[in-house]
């Protein structure tokens, strides 16, 4: 004879929490990955400026760091929001079960905890946004002011760079349109 096993609903739901608060740790350190990297780019920028007589270095593969690192920051939040919004969808389900949400406060269910919820996480969203705006203007500033004559040759590496850099801005204040909202 074989037994069903089927595992409790508390169970579930702390599982599926764990991996929300996983997710948001995940958005945190994409944050901080963010920083290195330009911060490592404005180095790499500072330190490859050519000295007296030195030949001149190809930085311009440089310039795009900035944007890349910027879309690489977009699409790591758009990855952590969506899987939120999946695993929130899951935990209101559960909240749901059996009338729960009726008797007891349900964070994922009722639109008061959770709209307040996705408000909150707003702020990170706009710190995304404001890194990225001056990690690409401190960048770009940067490689214009050291290295003129150079990217006066190379002008449509900058332009592209920009327009990278406006992409992957317009990219991350666009995910809040995915965020999760209770049925």
């Amino acid at each position: 004879m074989t037994a069903k096993l089927i595992v409790d609903a508390n169970y579930r739901f702390i599982a599926a929490y764990q991996e929300v608060n996983a997710r948001i740790a995940q958005r945190q350190q994409a944050l901080a990955l963010y920083v290195t990297l330009t911060v490592s780019l404005l180095a790499a920028l500072v330190a490859l400026k050519p000295g007296e007589g030195a030949s001149q270095l190809p930085v311009e593969w440089l310039v795009l760091g900035f944007p890349v690192s910027s879309t690489c920051l977009a699409f790591l939040n758009y990855k952590a929001e969506r899987a939120i919004t999946n695993l929130r969808a899951f935990l209101s389900e559960l909240e749901r079960l059996q009338n729960a949400h009726v008797e007891l406060p349900s964070y994922n269910t009722d639109p008061k905890w959770a709209m307040g919820a996705n408000k909150a996480r707003r702020f990170h969203d706009y710190a995304a946004a404001v890194l990225v705006v001056g990690g690409n203007t401190i960048g770009l500033g940067a490689v214009l002011k050291i290295y003129p004559e150079h990217m006066a040759e190379h002008h449509v590496v900058v332009w592209l760079s920009v327009a990278i850099a406006i992409g992957s801005l317009l990219a991350l204040l666009l995910i809040p349109r995915w965020r999760y909202r209770p049925g």
